[in-house]
């Protein structure tokens, strides 16, 4: 009984971090989209000519 468990166990593990994985790898994209965006998208800054940034840091 107790291997059956760890065989489960171990198998909702892995579907969970599969999941996870695949998750994050949607969440990577749309940032990097975002900062594409962003980075095409940016204006000059109030100094008046120059490299411009769309953040702050």
């Amino acid at each position: 009984m107790v291997p059956l468990l760890l065989v489960l166990l171990l198998a909702l593990i892995l579907f969970g971090a599969g999941f996870a994985v695949k998750v994050l790898w949607w969440v990577a994209v749309v940032v990097l989209v975002l900062w594409l965006l962003g980075f095409v998208m940016r204006s000059p800054g109030p100094g008046g000519g120059g490299r411009g940034r769309w953040y702050r840091w």
